[in-house]
Order: structure tokens, then sequence, then C-alpha cells
């Protein structure tokens, strides 16, 4: 099953700019804090009580991610804490995931043990863990499958994920236009993947390679990181031999990113312009202050795990979302991918991760 798929109701949603709250009560309120977490929550007992945010039936959360080795994956994870430690009513409870999918798979079989009324993971493989979501869902504990997609529908009560093959759409057309727009009519442009066996590297692939096609352009070289710093160092060092000269380039990740920006530097090479992805911190004050090849990036925004959060409870609580006539909590949504340049860094840096 693909997000294209029309047989099953989605719904596309602001991904930068919507947090937990946008998702209940289609208002949004991303507090970017004066701490250095940096969490993305909204609304819970300190905000303005309605049907959904006042306090309910007492109900046990059960969350798991892979370990944060970047940004994105910690900012997850400290965003779906604190989304949790909003609610009165929330207990929430973690399992560590270990080093791979297979060791996230026997820790995960310990939670089903404890009987909490809703799990929300983020595996290390949507397809390994797959097994895992169908045997919570068999014993009646509803299922939160969060960014990497489990391939079966039976396997989640609710899959909430970024628009991946958008998040491609946005890069690829950026660069389109930014080729028009200097008169270059047959660009060089490269490509650092994400990791390659993951479904969603794969869709963002999918779209950027589409967008671009719509333009008439393609892909001239591409390398698969593994979203840490040193792979995308390593992988754009390779690139750049390959590429001598290069217009434009599309990095998955930004965390990654740091490490391409640091090959590019190294080789003293600066004639192109760079998309990143997600949304840090990092990449977004480098898109405003404008003295890099970074010039924009796309948005993957890890608020997607206290809307997670917060729809567990609604699904483990029996409510829907407040703004929709349904009385449950939909089956699938997915986060729009948003363009961040230096028009609007400033719009988007409270957002950034770090």
């Amino acid at each position: 099953m693909t997000q294209h798929d029309p047989v099953r109701r989605r719904f596309l949603l602001g991904g930068a700019a919507l947090g937990a709250g946008a998702l209940l009560a289609a208002c949004t309120s991303n507090d970017s804090g004066d701490d250095n977490t940096n969490t993305q929550t909204q609304g819970g007992n300190n905000a303005s009580p309605n049907a959904n945010t006042a306090p309910g039936k007492k109900v046990t959360i059960g969350f798991s991610a892979p370990a944060a080795d970047h940004g994105w994956i910690a900012a997850i994870t400290s965003n779906a804490k604190a989304q949790a430690a909003e609610y009165s009513d929330v207990t929430f409870t973690t399992v560590e995931a270990g080093a791979d999918a297979a060791a996230q798979r026997s820790a995960l079989s310990t939670m089903i043990s404890q009987k909490p009324d809703v799990i929300v993971l983020l595996p290390h493989d949507g397809k390994e863990l797959n097994a895992f979501g169908l045997e919570a869902m068999k014993a009646g504990i509803p299922v939160v499958n969060l960014d990497r997609a489990f391939p079966d529908a039976l396997a989640y009560r609710l899959q909430i994920k970024g628009d991946n093959y958008g998040m491609g759409v946005a890069a690829g057309n950026y660069i389109a236009e930014q080729m028009k727009a200097k008169g270059v009519s047959n660009p060089i442009i490269g490509e650092i993947a994400g990791i390659d066996n993951l479904e969603l590297t794969q869709e963002r692939s999918a779209g950027f390679k589409a967008a671009l096609a719509a333009a008439g352009l393609t892909v001239a070289n591409r390398r698969a990181a593994g979203f840490t710093v040193d792979t995308g160092q390593a992988e754009m060092s390779q690139l750049l031999q390959a590429l001598p000269k290069m217009d434009a380039l599309w990095n998955h990740d930004d965390d990654q990113g740091i490490g391409v920006l640091a090959a590019a530097n190294q080789a003293n090479r600066k004639e192109f312009l760079m998309v990143g992805g997600a949304g840090s911190k990092a990449a977004i004050e480098a898109i405003q202050a404008d003295n890099s090849v970074l010039k924009c990036t796309v948005t993957y925004s890890p608020s997607m795990a206290s809307s997670a959060i917060s729809l567990a409870r609604l699904i483990a609580q029996g409510k829907g979302m407040s703004d929709l006539v349904e009385l449950q909590v939909p089956k699938e949504i997915i986060l729009a991918s948003e363009t961040i340049t230096k028009e609007n860094a400033s719009t988007y840096l409270p957002l950034g991760f770090s």
C-alpha cells in the first residue's frame, strides 16, 4: 500500500506548522519555549479545556523509537515524552528499541504482556516490525504506527507519517524553479539519499525523480548515506569526485547534511545550490544567514510524535477529533512537506529541531 492508494482515506496536514493540537482542534500553537529541548507540544492540562483536552479516562501509552543517533530521532522521543506530560490522565511507558529491528522486536514483546491501552511505535524498519503490529492488534492493543510505515494495514489502528513522496516533489520543484531562473538548461543534479532499504527513502527519491522529470531534468549521480554526519560526509565526498561540476544537490536529511556540507567545504566546492530535508534548526539558521550553498530545506517535522501521542490518547479513550464529524480518529494521516527558504526562514525557525 502506498500513500497514493485512492482506496483509503487520508488527511493531508501541514507538517512543520501543525502540532498535535492542530490535529485535535484545528488550531496551531507550537511553543518554541525557552529551554534547550525545543519540544513541540500542544494543549493539554494547561490549555483552554474542550471535550478532548479536558482530563478523562486514565490511559497508559507504551512508546518505542530507535535510539537517538541523530537530532530528528532525538526530537521524536523528546516530543512524545513532553506531549504525554501535558495530560494528567496519561501514564507514559517506554521500551528501549535496541540497536536494530530484531532487538526492538524482542524488547517490544514485553510491552504486550504489560497490556498498555495503546502503543505508539516508530520502528527501526516498518517491514521487519510489521509482525509485532499484527500481534499487538490481535491482542486488542491499538497500535499507532509512527513514521516508518508497516506495509500491512491490519498491523496498525493509526498510521501517521510525513509525506515522503511530497518531500521529494518539493525539493525537485525548488531545484527546477531555481535552474530555470538562473537560465541553466541542462543542469547537473546530485542526490544524497538516506538509508536506501527504507521505504521512506525510496518514496523521497521517487518524488524527487518525478518532479525533476516534469521539468525535463534528471539526477546525474545519487548516493545513499545513513542519516548520520559521518555517512553524509563520506557519500558526499564520493559524489563530488564523480561530478567535477554540479549545479544543484538534494540531501534528504539535515543531520547528515552537516557532513555533506563539511565534504563540500573540504573540497572547496561552492558552484552548486543545495536543498536539505527535515527542517533542523541548524539548517534553517544557515538558510537564513545565506552564507553557504544551503539555500532551502523541505520539512519532515518531528512534531508528528506529539500528534501521535495526543491521537493515541483519544483512541484509548474512544474519542474522535473534535473538528471532524466522524466519531473516531482517522486510520491514516500524512503531514504535508513545506519549503523553507531565506524568505520564510524566520517563521519556521521556532519549529526547527536540534
